[in-house]
């Protein structure tokens, strides 16, 4: 059938549509609170701009198609992150700070898992030109407060730092394509296989990639890290970063997953996930990307996080969608008047057009506008 969409790719029908936009407006308008500039990059970009700075995975999601103009390969944006780098790095060029939010369609080639959408709806947030600390701490609370905003608070956010890793896999040693397998095997929490994968590997450099699938839990574990792992400068620094922020978010609530190393290629920091109740998956993904503007020609710290506005939708609970007012065809001045007054109070007002009698209800109406007294009053709608 020519009308049936391709797989994980669907419509948005009104009522998702209503809470998307709801919920959109008042995500964007909490950003804009705390000085987070919108911008709108294009769907569409060179396929080089477009993946500069991304994994072999954030490559593989992305779709590519020839421009007729140029000749060139082409790519529609899987993620947003790295087009707004290239905004703060090359369009901008401001030597400050510089605070940039978005929201718009992604498309992947596949979706992330077997029930998700392969079109997110993505938004996020993005502080750019501040390499301190300071900088994870403010996303990581605005991140909170935008999952309160949404009325789905965050139930823990996990926080680590992939500077540990990459510490530990230089002291082993590991080349490109080994070092990618250990990532995997580390993601899996696959600690027999790694014990085989690690065999060949110089103490401590080994026993300290194996402590990483067992470090998580509350603050206390970066004490036990501090024990288990290699006394070195990086691992040092990196652990430093996390007690700052244990101290800073401490009425979060916070826990920690040094084994947690999404986006490992992408990120340079401290790097968060935000879950919520009733769903293993989460909410928002962040952290810090220090070195992505570096292939615009402007390397700038910077950190932010982004989630799909889509999923967040889901989560919500299903609320009744506002009903319409049936006013009727009628030149008298005062109906317009009253028309114009409910409005602009935020009610739904459809003009009644002809030959649609009891249909109404259908198109959202509960109410109606009638002539009562000499006076237009809202009734209840019945059978129209």
């Amino acid at each position: 059938m020519r009308w049936v969409l391709p797989d994980h790719i669907q419509d948005v029908l009104p009522a998702e549509a209503a809470r998307l936009e709801t919920l959109r407006r008042r995500l964007l308008d909490a950003f804009r609170a705390h000085g987070y500039q919108l911008v709108a990059p294009p769907l569409l970009e060179f396929i080089d701009s477009l993946t500069t700075g991304a994994s072999e995975d954030l490559r593989l999601r992305t779709f590519t198609l020839v421009d007729q103009l140029s000749g060139r390969s082409m790519g529609v944006r899987a993620d947003t992150t790295t087009q707004v780098a290239r905004i703060d790095a090359h369009l901008l060029n401001r030597r400050g700070v510089a605070r940039l939010c978005y929201c718009g369609s992604v498309l992947h080639t596949l979706p992330s898992t077997l029930t998700a959408t392969r079109e997110p709806l993505q938004l996020g947030a993005e502080l750019y030109g501040h390499a301190g600390l300071e900088a994870d701490i403010e996303v990581i609370r605005l991140l909170a407060e935008v999952l309160s905003l949404a009325e789905l608070p965050a139930r823990r956010i996990d926080i680590g730092h992939v500077g540990l890793f990459h510490a530990l896999a230089s002291r082993a040693g590991m080349v490109p394509g080994r070092e990618e397998e250990l990532f995997g095997l580390l993601q899996a929490k696959d600690v027999p296989t790694l014990r085989e994968f690690l065999a060949g590997v110089a103490e401590p450099a080994r026993s300290g990639l194996l402590a990483l699938t067992e470090l998580y839990g509350d603050a206390e574990v970066l004490d036990e890290a501090a024990r288990r792992l290699p006394d070195e400068a990086d691992i040092r620094a990196a652990l430093a970063d996390l007690r700052g922020v244990a101290g800073a978010l401490a009425d979060l609530p916070i826990s920690f997953d040094l084994g947690d190393l999404r986006g490992y290629h992408y990120h340079s920091g401290v790097v968060f996930a935000a879950y919520g109740s009733g769903s293993p998956g989460a909410l928002a993904l962040g952290g810090r990307y220090d070195r992505v503007g570096q292939a615009f020609g402007r390397g700038r710290p910077a950190t932010g996080f982004s989630l799909d506005l889509r999923e967040l939708a889901l989560r919500l609970p299903g609320q009744a969608a506002a009903g319409g007012i049936l006013a009727p065809l009628d030149g008298d001045p005062a109906l317009a008047t009253e028309v114009a007054a409910l409005r602009a109070q935020g009610e739904i007002v459809l003009s009644a057009l002809p030959g649609h009698e009891g249909t109404w209800q259908e198109a959202g109406c509960d109410r109606r506008l009638i002539k009562r007294d000499g006076r237009w009053v809202v009734d209840v709608l019945q059978g129209e």
